[in-house]
């Protein structure tokens, strides 16, 4: 199965792609990932992505749509999960081109739902391992007592700097804007799997897999 998983900055769409790669083979494309990826990559498709990336322009989606085609072509996997893509209405239809071309079809769009008073308090309270970008919480899960990872035992642990209330009211503003179009194009097309964005990560997984119908 293919999904997508839809969600403002901070549901938690990272750690639940990981769970679903973990426990059910699939294969997560995080267009950021492959972006960087394919940026010191040294091929012809690299070196238009680090042209781009290094004089402040915009990928083009033909670019991440081609990015896309070549790890559906080659990665190994039980199905994709498609993070950071579609963010358009014309990136969905490309998407559904591109599946359509590749003899497969999306099977469910998750959308993590999430309040955003509850989401700016979670986000503004968050850390990662500078080592290993294991994610931490002041609320919800503190750095160890130890001051050390608990994945690599690093002791260095950073604060993204957009990470305030301004900054993440925005960058929420600008999600809402791009991705309503988005969930009506995918509820019309009978896709859509609203949960809870904001639960516990099992309780979110649950709620998942139940939207996935296993």
């Amino acid at each position: 199965m293919n999904i997508i998983l839809i969600g403002p900055p901070g549901a938690g769409k990272g750690t639940q792609a990981r769970i679903l790669e973990e426990e059910r083979g699939m294969v997560q494309l995080s267009t950021g990932d492959m972006l960087r990826e394919a940026r010191t990559s040294g091929t012809e498709m690299g070196k238009k992505v680090a042209d781009i990336m290094d004089s402040g322009g915009l990928v083009t989606d033909e670019i991440v749509v081609g990015l896309i085609e070549e790890k559906l072509q080659s990665a190994e996997g039980d199905g994709f999960i498609f993070d950071g893509f579609p963010r358009t209405l014309a990136q969905a239809a490309a998407l559904d081109d591109l599946l359509r071309a590749n003899k497969q079809e999306l099977g469910a769009v998750v959308e993590m739902k999430v309040d955003d008073d509850a989401l700016v308090a979670r986000i503004t309270a968050r850390s990662t391992c500078a080592n290993c970008g294991e994610v931490y919480n002041d609320i919800t899960r503190p750095i160890p007592d130890d001051g050390k990872c608990s994945v690599c035992g690093a002791s260095d642990f950073k604060r993204r700097a957009d990470d305030n209330e301004e900054s993440l009211r925005t960058r929420l503003m600008e999600y809402y804007k791009k991705t309503a179009p988005l969930i009506g194009y995918y509820y019309h097309a009978g896709l859509l799997n609203p949960v809870n964005g904001l639960g516990e990560i099992d309780e979110v997984k649950a709620e998942i897999a139940a939207s996935l119908g296993a």
